[in-house]
């Protein structure tokens, strides 16, 4: 059966992301859906990539719809950076960098 909001782990990753492309009073309704089919590979459990997922549900789950959705869309847009470049580093890039231009 095909999951309504996503099933993966980068792919769950751009859904979220799409959300948080959004202005914050739109990024956050339904980013929160796509958690349920974010899945961690075997690879990066116990690592920074985990422990950075494990962040990023949390700032989602426990944001409040109203307030402080710029400040908490803005860390959460931090937070997914992080991630990302944390990704890359496993995957054996020395030197990810997000850049001037995001």
């Amino acid at each position: 059966m095909a999951s309504s909001f996503g099933h993966g782990f980068i792919t769950s990753l751009m859904l979220i992301a799409k959300h948080f492309a959004l202005s914050p009073d739109q990024a956050w309704f339904g980013a929160a859906d796509h958690l349920d089919g974010l899945v961690v590979p075997d690879q990066f459990k116990g690592t920074e990539v985990d422990e950075l997922v494990t962040l990023l549900r949390k700032k989602v789950v426990w944001h409040q719809p109203g307030t402080m959705d710029k400040e908490d869309a803005r860390d959460v847009i931090e937070t997914l950076n992080r991630l990302v470049l944390a990704i890359d580093r496993a995957l054996g890039i020395k030197d990810p960098d997000i850049g001037s231009y995001h």
